[in-house]
């Protein structure tokens, strides 16, 4: 049996973790990690609108290998799933228990936070490539600087440690940066082992996580029954759930790779709460909306809290970023 894979650090972590888990309830099985190449991880330069939002850019290789029976199934990190198209044919048949869900802030080794804290960012050139993020933190540090930076973890934190400056596409060509701070997920520096950058963990009021963030998701094809058989032994209902509650609020706002959108759900015994936030590219704007339901019905969920969204606005502000 194969599984795909992308070809990064912390995707091939994810990966052993998941075959981990496949054999602690199939001890027999045996798993074939074949890592993809991806127009995101080989084009390190582009925004990742170029390739089609995180779908095209990380995603859909993986897809036309299952697609053509080459792969048995397919692991992603759920937040680079795009919740506003489904591909026909596949499904994900496994949510794995959810990691931490908040961002970090990394500071290169010279600088430290409280200086960023009081100047409220002025001076401070902060790296991501997450329109959600770089919004957020702007609301947070209005002085602040960000500046449009991409790569593995480690690549990045070689960069933010040597002062290298970040290369942009052609055109425009030339680079930013270099970058004194960086904001990557706290779970995946963990995850690679390199959680000692961390000098602040954002709280989910400060930064809400994007849609599906600390969940791997594994896929396969949809009429593959003996493979979602056995991966169905990995599932986890409360990941599941809150999953399937976040994707519905990007679903029906149809939010694209450029929109900054917000959304996590809580899950507590059969009851889930879910907040969800859509704020304009510069952080100033920001509308929420939360609402509590039976864990069991996550899409209805999911919906309240959408169309909510939609009532204040919420339209009107990704439309804005759409044609930013």
């Amino acid at each position: 049996m194969r599984i795909g894979t992308r070809k990064s650090a912390m995707a091939m972590a994810q990966t052993e973790e998941v075959i981990r888990q496949l054999n602690s309830h199939w001890p027999d099985l045996a798993v074939e990690v074949a890592d993809q190449e991806t127009r995101g991880d080989d084009d390190q330069r582009s925004k990742l609108a170029v390739h089609g939002g995180k779908g095209g850019a990380f995603v859909s290789g993986i897809h036309d290998g299952i697609l053509s029976g080459d792969l048995q199934m397919g692991m992603h990190s759920l937040k680079d799933m795009p919740g506003n198209e489904e591909t026909p044919g596949l499904t994900i048949a496994a949510y794995m228990k959810r990691d931490d869900t908040e961002d970090a802030l990394l500071l290169r080794s010279d600088l430290n936070f409280k200086d960023f804290k009081t100047s409220n960012g002025k001076g401070f050139k902060v790296g991501t490539n997450a329109v959600r993020r770089a919004a957020l933190v702007k609301r947070l540090f209005p002085e602040v600087e960000v500046i449009h930076f991409r790569g593995a973890a480690d690549t990045r934190l070689d960069k933010l440690e040597n002062r290298i400056p970040q290369p942009l596409p052609d055109p425009p060509g030339g680079s930013v940066g270099p970058a004194d701070a960086l904001i990557l997920a706290k779970s995946g520096l963990y995850r690679v082992g390199l959680e000692k950058h961390i000098v602040h963990v954002f709280s989910r009021d400060e930064m809400l996580p994007a849609a599906g963030q600390g969940i791997v998701a594994v896929e396969c094809a949809e009429t593959d029954w003996e493979t979602r058989r056995i991966l169905a032994a990995i599932n986890d209902k409360s990941s599941e759930s809150a999953a399937l509650a976040e994707r519905e609020v990007l679903w029906i706002l149809d939010g694209h790779c450029n929109s900054p959108i917000a959304v996590h759900g809580e899950v507590s015994g059969s009851a889930m709460t879910l907040t969800g936030q859509v704020m304009s590219l510069d952080g100033q704007q920001l509308i929420e909306s939360k609402a509590t339901g039976p864990s069991e019905l996550p899409k209805d969920l999911g919906r309240t809290v959408a169309m909510d969204l939609i009532r204040q606005g919420a339209n009107e502000i990704i439309e804005e970023s759409r044609v930013d």
